[in-house]
């Protein structure tokens, strides 16, 4: 009988946790700040006890209740006030400008050389004589600006205006058939049979995926492609 009470605990506080989750909106689960990390993680241990406290669930429940309350009224409060931004989730900090480094800021972030080249590589610039700005964001990831003669050439750039991109969508995923992404391309299953017919797929269940555009260019893969 304990073992499905806490079985029981367990489902309620998962479905607590994704009721809370929607209310306080997709930043818990997109890049985190520190006062969004320090939520998550309560509510989370929280919801993890309660699966095992069968006696008085109802205490987690108040108390993830509680730290919800705060995370929806401090998104509230950060979005009509900068002060209280910038003191809920800190400021962002400029490690880099004009291709000078800020050591102060270095220090503040608690941010080392090491640490800061790595993250530069992995943004795709190895040379850090490229870099013409580095801000660190309050969610700690760092942002960086190239000095303009080392940035990627653009389109605007070589004076051409380019072809409008086309959409595509998913027709066919793991072997069935999307119809509400037909419709959008006004297009019917009858007319997919026919066009995946002529591409050699017979059979849809055989397809892992395809795809087609406005244009009405499909692409095909295969379960073994």
């Amino acid at each position: 009988m304990e073992f499905f009470k806490i079985i029981l605990s367990s489902v309620f506080s998962v479905i607590i946790l994704f009721i809370l989750t929607k209310l306080m909106g997709n930043r818990q689960v997109s890049e985190l700040t520190m006062f969004d990390y320090i939520i998550g993680i309560s509510i989370g241990s929280i919801a993890a006890e309660m699966a095992t406290d069968i006696e008085k669930p109802i205490y987690g429940v108040i108390a993830m209740a509680v730290y919800a309350f705060f995370a929806i009224f401090f998104s509230f409060l950060t979005s009509k006030s900068l002060k209280a931004r910038n003191i809920i989730f800190g400021k962002t900090l400029v490690l880099m400008n004009d291709g000078k480094m800020n050591k102060e800021n270095f220090k503040k972030a608690h941010l080392d050389l090491s640490e800061f080249l790595m993250q530069a590589r992995t943004a795709g610039y190895y040379y850090i004589s490229d870099i013409d700005t580095a801000q660190m964001e309050p969610n700690g990831k760092i942002s960086f600006l190239p000095f303009p003669h080392k940035r990627p050439v653009t389109a605007e750039d070589l004076k051409v205006v380019p072809q409008p991109q086309v959409k595509s969508y998913n027709v066919v995923s793991d072997g069935i058939i999307i119809e509400s992404n037909l419709q959008k391309l006004n297009k019917t299953e009858k007319w997919l049979s026919k066009e995946l017919t002529r591409k050699g797929f017979d059979n849809v269940s055989k397809i892992f995926l395809a795809v087609l555009d406005e244009n009405d260019g499909l692409t095909v893969f295969s379960e073994n492609s």
